[in-house]
């Protein structure tokens, strides 16, 4: 979850947001959105115990086009445009180090983290788990160093404008696409499930425990950025981080910080190159338009889609402006983890073991509303990138009418007796 999101976002928001109050609202409503998200994949993740994610649960308990759209999403920009903008901006960060928008760099980075998930599963876990280790222990120096040392006496902070001013803004709501893209991967754990041990267990205990954590973790680091940064500084920057500790550390630390943000940023690609193949792969397995994606090597990884994701990636890292495409990644994210949260609703009477959603359906409709009302808001304010988006799942829809499914009989009565 922790990537490039919480460390470019808020310069952004502060184009067109005045008070700080409101900014940090955005981020505890993202990270209790996530929440409200992350029990319904924990009941989906625990009913199907198989890895997919939204293809397995739109298909089963929707239609399978709703499936294929998801996986196809995932494929083009969903899994893709955040490996994408990851590489974009270690680049960036790099700059200090005279590599600013290098493309080959990021090029590189890409094709080299797609090779270190192309062996075992155990070489997968161990890059993984030491990538993300050290990027939350990075994070939590950080925030800790912002509150310890004095900030910058005319920083970003204001809490003086109209609060309600804000709230009112139709940007407010725009703003929230830049926060739900950066707590893009709550439900990551979902999509891996064969890969879990004791997945009852632990598929909630990732997506919930984790999403707590990083939610606290991002409201606290929005409120260190802008404590340590004058809006002139920050107000439609992406360096934003780097901005902020140059302040705080000098220009020698500020480099350094950089440099780690550049490093840690590896893990976001490296769980985009893990998960996505997956959502593919499953896909693969049911279309007969992408059974090439199907194949997996000697030790049960799914090497064809891992390399078609490393290569999309590519060719939008090459492509489009940092913030256009994290708004049009960021509104088919929204589109589709919408569908998914709506298809808990369809689970009635889970079997024993299978986690129960608290308030259902309560807190999936409270989901679902206060996301359709980001999307329309973001269509209004940002018609270019949010036609990008439906363009992309207008194609997708295009290609499935022309693909054939495989064994759709039988599909179609797992999603009976699964409903049932």
């Amino acid at each position: 979850m922790i990537g490039t999101g919480v460390f470019t976002s808020v310069g952004f928001q502060l184009s067109s947001l005045q008070n700080t109050w409101s900014i940090l609202l955005l981020w505890v409503a993202g990270g209790l959105l996530a929440l409200f998200g992350a029990f319904a994949y924990a009941e989906l993740g625990t009913h199907f115990k198989e890895s997919g994610g939204d293809y397995i649960y739109l298909s089963r308990l929707f239609h399978p086009i709703l499936g294929y759209l998801s996986a196809w999403a995932g494929l083009t920009v969903g899994f893709s445009a955040p490996v994408a903008l990851a590489a974009m901006a270690i680049t960036k960060y790099l700059a200090p180090f005279g590599l600013q928008d290098n493309k080959w760099l990021a090029i590189g980075i890409i094709v080299l983290i797609g090779l270190m998930h192309s062996f075992t599963i155990k070489h997968s876990s161990r890059f993984h788990n030491s990538s993300t280790l050290v990027k939350v222990l990075f994070i939590l120096v950080l925030i800790v160093l912002g509150f310890a040392l004095p900030g910058s006496p005319t920083n970003a902070i204001n809490v003086a404008a109209p609060f309600t001013n804000d709230l009112l803004n139709r940007n407010f709501a725009v703003s929230m696409i830049y926060v739900s893209f950066a707590y893009t991967g709550w439900n990551a754990a979902a999509y891996v499930a064969d890969e879990i041990d004791n997945p009852k267990k632990n598929i909630p205990k990732a997506l919930i425990g984790s999403t707590l954590f990083v939610a606290l973790a991002y409201v606290l680091f929005q409120y260190v950025l802008m404590k340590n940064g004058t809006r002139a500084e920050l107000q439609g920057k992406e360096e934003v981080t780097f901005t902020a500790f140059t302040n705080l550390l000098g220009s020698t630390g500020g480099k350094w910080v950089s440099a780690f943000i550049a490093i840690q940023l590896i893990a976001t690609i490296s769980s985009y190159l893990w998960v996505g193949p997956r959502v593919t792969w499953a896909m693969a397995r049911e279309n007969k338009l992408w059974q090439p994606l199907a194949q997996n090597n000697s030790h049960g990884l799914p090497v064809a889609a891992i390399w078609l994701h490393v290569a999309i990636s590519i060719a939008l890292a090459l492509s489009g402006r940092f913030e256009q495409v994290l708004l049009y990644a960021g509104f088919v994210l929204q589109v589709m983890a919408m569908l998914t949260v709506a298809t808990s609703l369809v689970i009635k009477n889970p079997e024993p073991g299978v986690f129960k959603s608290p308030l259902k359906p309560l807190l999936q409709l409270i989901f679902l509303t206060f996301n359709m009302a980001v999307l329309v808001f973001t269509f209004i304010s940002r018609p270019l990138e949010s036609l990008i988006g439906i363009g992309i799942l207008a194609v997708g829809v295009v290609v499935y009418l022309f693909d054939k499914p495989i064994n759709l009989s039988s599909i179609n009565q797992n999603a009976c007796n699964w409903i049932e």
